[in-house]
């Protein structure tokens, strides 16, 4: 990418691909926010990091069985993934004060489930995370820990979703990580997080099973993608959660400017749900 005169930009494509170096199909590829690395993960165990010249700078062995997910955190610290095995193993990738590679360790893991994980996400943060398995549960993480301290995740909430005994299904997390979606074949169901219930779900949005999910970096919006076509849905749940959050903090605000601000919050949630006509009296 080279910046033109006039304030553009030019994209030319690099003279050679990346050597091929996975044996088994690629599933999934991310490039760190950062811009230090990218990874690919095959659907055996391999996940590889690159640098961006395709030099293969560590190769991980997942263990797992079979790579089912992998992917890296907004952060761009941690390299996560999940599997034929209960559980969702997570990586640091370790560099340098200039910038330069030295290793990738072993983080932490997240364990309870009771099968394999179909799938799981960051929040926006990389302080919480939520997994979804084959033993018909979610789960909400606290990934804020000391794990070089061998501190583990604390788990703060499970919840029944019995869609994912049965078939294959994916998720994503609100940036704030209040709100949970989770997709099964053509259908979309939207959880509370603090609360753990349901509070939406949208039947039959794609003509076809969705195959990823995601919300917008406000938390205002859902995208899925099944079909040939991308559909955008209103967070209302997370305008809900808004509104209970400042609720509270209201309740046990001390002073008149921080009374107002979070007044001026909650007024702002509880007008776009007014305007979506999902204000609950």
């Amino acid at each position: 990418m080279t910046k033109r005169e006039d304030g553009g930009y030019t994209f030319t494509a690099t003279p050679e691909d990346f050597p091929k170096k996975h044996k088994a199909p690629v599933i999934n590829i991310s490039i760190a926010d950062t811009g230090k690395f990218i990874m690919t993960a095959s659907s055996d165990t391999t996940i590889l990091i690159w640098n961006l010249k395709g030099q293969v700078l560590s190769t991980i062995n997942t263990n797992q069985m079979n790579n089912i997910h992998a992917t890296i955190s907004p952060c761009s610290r941690f390299v996560a993934s999940c599997g034929f095995t209960p559980d969702v193993k997570v990586w640091e990738v370790c560099f340098g004060k200039k910038g330069d590679f030295q290793e990738v360790v072993r983080a932490f893991e997240l364990k309870g489930h009771s099968a394999a994980v179909h799938f799981f996400a960051f929040s926006n943060d990389s302080r919480r995370m939520v997994s979804v398995s084959k033993d018909g549960t979610w789960k909400l993480w606290d990934t804020d820990v000391e794990y070089k301290k061998q501190q583990d995740p604390y788990l703060l909430r499970t919840g029944r979703f019995e869609e994912a005994s049965t078939m294959p299904c994916r998720l994503a997390l609100s940036p704030d990580a209040q709100v949970l979606a989770l997709a099964s074949g053509s259908s979309i169901h939207l959880y509370n997080t603090r609360r753990g219930e349901k509070e939406e779900c949208f039947e039959q949005v794609h003509g076809e099973c969705i195959t990823d999910l995601s919300f917008d970096i406000t938390g205002r919006f859902l995208a899925s993608c099944g079909d040939r076509a991308v559909r955008l849905f209103h967070n209302t749940p997370g305008h809900r959660a808004m509104v209970e959050e400042m609720q509270g903090l209201l309740k046990r605000a001390s002073n008149e400017s921080t009374r107002q601000r979070l007044q001026q919050q909650l007024s702002q949630a509880q007008e776009a749900l007014k305007s979506l006509g999902a204000l609950k009296k």
